[in-house]
This record gives C-alpha cells, sequence and structure tokens, in this order.
C-alpha cells in the first residue's frame, strides 16, 4: 500500500495489464506514467528519472478474524462494486476465487527471470528494508517464532507475528529485547515484554508501553510478498533463517 499524494497532488491509478518480472505495472490518470508496482517508482513515461518515489504504508496480511480481534469497529469495503459480480470477490481459499489456482500452483504464470532457490518460488515473506539493506523474513519462520529480534544494517528492530505467520509487523526495538507475553485474552489484544517485564502492547502504528503510553516504537514499512517477487527487485536482500540468524 502506498500514499498516493506526491509534491501535495494527490494522483489516481488504474491497472495498465502489463507486468514486469510477473508484477503489475501501474498507470496514473493525469500523466499516463507507468509505474512498478513493487517498487512505487515511475519508470515509462512524463515521471519516470525524475526520482519521484510513493511513500511505503505499512500493511498487515492478516486473517479477518485476527484483524476483527484487534479492530473490531473496522469498516469493510463493499463487494458490490458494480464492476464485477460480488461472487467475483470469493475468498482465497475458496476453489472459485479467481486465483486460487495461481496460488495453489508452485510456479509462476509468466517468467520470472531473476531467481534464487534459498526458498520456494512462492514462498510467502514479509521483505523490509533498512539503510539500504533488504531482509525477507519468511512466514515458515515467523509461524514458529512469533517474536524476532533481530538488527538490520545497524537498526534494532522486532518482527512480530499474530496469526500463526500471518499478520506480521515489524517494529524499532531500540536496546529493547522482547517475547511474546500474552494472546488470546478475549479482547484481541497482544501483548511482548522487555526484559525488565515491561508489557508494551502491539498497536498498527507503533509498540506502546502500557504503564507509560507516550513511550513508543514506532512501526517500520514491511509488506508482504511472495518470495520470488521479493527476490526480483532486491537481489540483494538478506532471508532470515532462524533463531541462530539474529543477535
Amino acid at each position: 500500500m502506498y500514499s498516493t499524494t506526491v509534491d501535495g497532488e494527490v494522483l489516481s491509478f488504474g491497472t495498465s495489464g502489463m507486468l514486469y518480472h510477473s508484477n503489475k505495472l501501474m498507470y496514473d490518470r493525469g500523466t499516463k506514467t507507468l509505474w512498478h508496482q513493487f517498487l512505487g517508482e515511475p519508470v515509462v513515461g512524463p515521471l519516470a528519472d525524475s526520482g519521484v518515489k510513493l511513500e511505503l504504508i505499512p500493511v498487515a496480511l492478516t486473517t479477518w478474524a485476527g484483524w476483527l480481534a484487534l479492530h473490531p469497529d473496522t469498516t469493510v469495503l463493499s463487494i458490490e462494486t458494480g464492476v464485477y459480480p460480488p461472487s467475483s470477490y470469493a475468498p482465497e481459499d475458496d476453489r472459485r476465487s479467481i486465483y486460487f489456482r495461481y496460488r495453489n500452483t508452485p510456479d509462476t504464470i509468466f517468467p520470472v527471470p531473476q531467481r534464487a532457490d534459498l526458498l520456494d518460488t512462492k514462498a510467502q515473506v514479509l521483505g523490509l528494508i533498512l539503510n539500504g539493506q533488504a531482509k525477507a523474513y519468511p512466514f515458515e519462520s515467523l509461524s514458529r517464532e512469533l517474536v524476532i529480534n533481530d538488527t538490520v544494517a545497524g537498526q534494532a528492530l522486532v518482527v512480530v507475528a499474530t496469526d500463526q505467520g500471518v499478520g506480521a509487523r515489524a517494529y524499532e526495538r531500540s536496546s529493547f529485547k522482547f517475547s511474546l507475553s500474552r494472546t488470546g485474552s478475549g479482547d484481541g489484544s497482544i501483548t511482548l515484554t522487555d526484559l525488565n517485564d515491561r508489557p508494551w502492547q502491539i498497536e498498527e502504528e507503533a509498540l506502546v508501553l502500557v504503564e507509560n503510553p507516550s513511550e513508543r516504537l514506532p512501526r517500520l514499512p514491511s509488506r508482504a510478498s511472495y518470495w520470488f517477487g521479493w527476490y526480483s527487485f532486491h537481489p540483494g536482500t538478506q532471508v532470515y533463517a532462524g533463531s541462530d540468524d539474529a543477535p
């Protein structure tokens, strides 16, 4: 997800129908410039090579139940769009969903020239970039560890998975080291504990110290992706390999 505000102007985007490395190219309706969906950068058209880049907004790939537990007042985008029938928006695990077959086959439909066999082609990862260094955290690792204290390019961070690997979010952690304190309390709250046994509440924008809510550790921009997509655009990426990999 990106902010569409560029230099004070709000851009409107559409899908061009074209792909690059099996990833869609968007276009903005004002200038007709083509943009990398994965990088948020213009590549062909009037804005190409302008240095403009869309701001990445942190999101979480999670389950509806997991999200609703944390955010019971959530509003939902209607599937009565008037463009496609509601049946086109079947859940991902429903065989009638548009991309069910694609998600459940091991390879891509279209060629992807840059690949690495460190992970399966369609392994899901949480990817982030800190100080110019990219790193990918496989959902498989997140489902086992749930809380990962790590350092990337000198930046201390913690990655938290709330729904058996999905729902992953990354935060700054300063000098703290965290462990999972509590889940499933009934109100959807998830709490981390630092080495001083102080509880921190997981929120969308930050980790918040319960005893002093003014103390906050900001959330870091990250994105959930298939491995092939992340590697295609970040071939120099590191890959989290388990607890022995973290400092």
